[in-house]
C-alpha cells in the first residue's frame, strides 16, 4: 500500500503537472470505485486545480469551487501520468483524470477492487474522511507519546492505526521498529519514555529518509515504481534474509492479509515470536530463540541462500489499512 512517503512523491508530481490545469473529463473504468453520489462527478470537470495535498493516505486534488477530489489507493492502486486523452488498460484501468496536458491514469492490480474516489464539497465534508491520526512528521514528542499511549495496542499496531498516526502502514512500520530497535509485539502501556523517545526519533528518520530517497528516483519523471517491498529496506519484506545490522535471518508473522517483519536479535532480545499457524504445525519444534533457530537448519527459518533480495517467496503479503 503507498503510504506517507510514496504519497508525498505522488503528490508533488502531479502538483507539478496539474496545479491550475482544468481537469477536463473523468471517466470511470470501474463504477465501484466512486464511494459518493453528491456532488455528482460531472460536476468537477472543467475546474481547475487549485492545490494537490496528502490526506493520511489519500491523495486529494483540491478544485475551484470548493471541491475536493479524494483518492485512496488501498493496497493495490497505483497512479501513472500518460499522454493526453490516453486509453484506459484493461481490467486493471479503474479511472483516467483528463488534463490539457495529460492524463492521469488510476489502476488496481489483482481481483479484489478496494481504491476509493470520493468528490466532496467543502472543507468539513472533507475532513469527515480523515480518520483523525497525527501528522508524524508535524508533532513534537510529548504529542507523539500521547497518541502512542492514547490505547494500550501492540507497537505494530498502534503505529498503524490511522486514528492514531496518519500515514503510516505496514511496510515502513516494520522499518521505524526495526531502527527503533522494539519489538512489533510490545505493549504501548509498557514502554518508557527513553524507548518512546527512540521510537519518535526513528519514525522521523525513516519517513522522512524514505520520502527523500522516493523523491530523488523520481526525479523529474512522475513516481512509476511504487511499491510495498524496495531494495533497501531492513526487513520489510526480507524474511530469511540477513539483518543488515547483525545479519540474523530476518524473521516474521502472517496473519489473515497481514505480516510483521522483525529481526529478533536486534528487537526482541534472540526471542523468536510465534507464528500462529507454523507453531501449531511445528509444536514443541518451533524455535524460541535464535540459537535454537540457528542449530536446527531442517526448520527452514536460517537464512535464504544466495544473494539477498529485497523479497523472498512465501505466503501472499499485503499491507494493512
Amino acid at each position: 500500500m503507498p503510504e506517507l512517503p510514496d504519497i508525498e512523491v505522488y503528490v508533488e508530481a502531479l502538483a507539478a503537472r496539474v496545479l491550475g490545469q482544468p481537469l477536463e473529463r473523468i471517466r470511470l473504468g470501474n463504477p465501484f470505485l466512486l464511494r459518493s453520489a453528491d456532488p455528482p462527478l460531472a460536476e468537477a470537470e472543467g475546474r481547475r486545480v487549485a492545490a494537490v495535498r496528502r490526506q493520511g493516505k489519500r491523495l486529494v486534488l483540491a478544485l475551484d469551487g470548493d471541491l475536493h477530489l479524494a483518492l485512496h489507493l488501498m493496497i493495490a492502486g497505483r497512479l501513472h501520468w500518460k499522454d493526453p486523452g490516453a486509453r484506459l488498460p484493461g481490467k486493471a484501468g479503474l479511472a483516467a483524470f483528463d488534463f490539457p496536458n495529460g492524463t492521469l491514469v488510476l489502476t488496481e492490480a489483482g481481483t479484489k477492487r478496494r481504491a476509493a474516489l470520493h468528490l466532496v464539497r467543502g472543507a468539513a465534508a472533507l475532513a469527515a474522511l480523515d480518520r483523525g491520526g497525527i501528522e508524524p512528521l508535524d508533532v513534537d514528542l510529548a504529542a507523539f507519546a500521547a497518541a502512542l499511549r492514547r490505547e494500550n495496542h501492540t507497537l505494530k499496531r498502534a503505529l498503524t492505526d490511522p486514528s492514531l498516526f496518519s500515514g503510516i502502514g505496514n511496510a515502513y512500520s516494520d522499518e521505524i521498529l526495526h531502527r527503533a530497535r522494539l519489538s512489533p509485539v510490545a505493549l504501548t502501556s509498557r514502554l518508557g519514555d527513553a524507548e518512546v523517545a527512540r521510537l519518535f526519533e526513528a519514525t522521523r528518520e525513516v519517513l522522512t529518509g524514505w520520502t527523500a530517497r522516493l523523491r530523488e528516483e523520481a526525479g523529474s519523471g512522475f513516481p512509476e515504481g511504487v511499491t510495498a517491498f524496495r531494495e533497501g529496506m531492513a526487513v520489510h519484506g526480507r524474511h530469511r534474509q540477513p539483518c543488515p545490522v547483525c545479519g540474523t535471518a530476518v524473521q516474521r508473522i502472517v496473519r489473515a492479509e497481514n505480516e510483521v517483519n522483525y529481526c529478533p536479535r536486534c528487537q526482541t532480545g534472540g526471542q523468536i515470536l510465534s507464528d500462529r499457524s507454523l507453531a501449531r504445525l511445528l509444536k514443541h519444534d518451533w524455535p524460541r530463540t535464535v540459537d535454537e533457530l540457528e542449530r536446527n537448519p531442517a526448520l527452514g527459518l536460517r537464512p535464504a541462500p544466495g544473494p539477498a533480495g529485497p523479497r523472498s517467496r512465501g505466503p501472499p503479503r499485503r499491507s494493512s489499512r
